[in-house]
């Protein structure tokens, strides 16, 4: 999949082209989807598959102070977009002198001018242009204007809420409430966080349970709590040793040392001798085991993490979390 982060990158003259627009925050299952389809109209048009989206995302630069945390980053966003068959993602910087463009002047100049759109496809939702005065009608006039096609897509419904459709405000929701195996099943694979391992204060090896400690994490971090998953560590491949690993994941403030700064910290269960720091890794989050609590002891502590480290090779046992759907692709 290409990979353009500026008009100026797609090839002169590129087109035909089947194209969507949106923030795709997640690339969750009703984004992949609208995505799915799109691939196929391209495919059988002889045409690319191309999806525009933004950074950052638009309520940062407009709302900053009320913006919504991101699910996914955006080197997650493009990897996960690469597993939908796209061949191409345009990344437009998104700047107030950006959203100052007429709806005309993005369809225009983005569009037809830049990717040579003959079908574009969008949600009966869509909303473009400054002040976000271009609706469907609109994109529907400017394709009879500009030559392309325009194509609806309806909201996907499904999960453990059948009436409510898929989206980005929903996984927010169960991620905040730490129901991230319900999240799961909205996304169609497990939630992922991504930082680099930073030092800590070693505690956790004093213990017994040395960790991970992620910093500059990117990803919406969940509820507190103990979490079974996996860590991923790009550098390597996920089928080579120590590639794809079983975690224990603890997200807080520690509160029986009294800490005061969020942490998320992964335990690599039966491994002592892993040097991660300074290294990106991927923690994949299957299942909520508990909240976060505070011990009168550390003892107690202790024995609480080794039930939290035997309950996740318990969970775990089964490998890697797939899930399958028929909007899964």
């Amino acid at each position: 999949m290409h990979r353009w982060f500026d008009l100026a990158d797609v090839p002169p003259g590129f087109g035909p082209s089947v194209v969507t627009i949106g923030n795709f925050d997640g690339v969750h299952r009703g984004h992949r989807a609208v995505l799915g389809r799109m691939v196929a109209d391209a495919r059988a048009a002889g045409g690319a598959a191309v999806a525009v989206t933004f950074d950052p995302h638009p309520a940062r630069v407009h709302r900053p102070d009320d913006a919504p945390d991101l699910i996914t980053g955006l080197a997650d966003r493009l990897e996960l977009l690469a597993q939908t068959g796209l061949d191409a993602v345009l990344v437009v910087t998104y700047t107030l002198e950006f959203a100052s463009a007429t709806p005309e002047e993005f369809v225009r100049r983005y569009l037809v001018e830049g990717l040579g759109a003959t079908t574009v496809v969008i949600g009966r939702d869509v909303r473009f242009g400054r002040g976000n005065v271009g609706d469907l009608r609109t994109m529907v006039e400017l394709g009879e204007r500009y030559g392309f096609r325009v194509e609806v897509i309806e909201d996907v419904h499904g999960g453990r809420d059948p009436q409510r459709r898929w989206s980005s405000t929903w996984i927010r929701e169960l991620l905040s409430d730490g129901e991230v195996g319900a999240a799961a099943e909205v996304l169609g694979r497990p939630h992922r966080l991504r930082g680099e391992v930073v030092h800590g204060d070693a505690r956790g090896r004093t213990l017994g349970f040395p960790t991970a400690n992620l910093g500059q994490i990117t990803g919406f971090v969940p509820a507190d709590g103990v979490y079974a998953g996996w860590m991923r560590r790009p550098q390597r491949p996920a089928d080579a040793p120590d590639g794809y690993l079983p975690v224990a994941i603890s997200i807080g403030t520690n509160p029986t040392f009294d800490g005061g700064d969020r942490r998320v910290e992964a335990h690599v269960p039966d491994r002592t001798d892993l040097e991660l720091y300074g290294e990106e890794v991927v923690l994949e989050l299957v299942e909520r085991l508990r909240p976060t609590l505070r011990f009168d002891s550390v003892q107690a502590l202790v024995e609480q993490m080794y039930d939290d480290v035997a309950r996740t090779r318990e969970l775990l046992a089964r490998g890697p979390l797939v899930l399958g759907g028929p909007s899964d692709h």
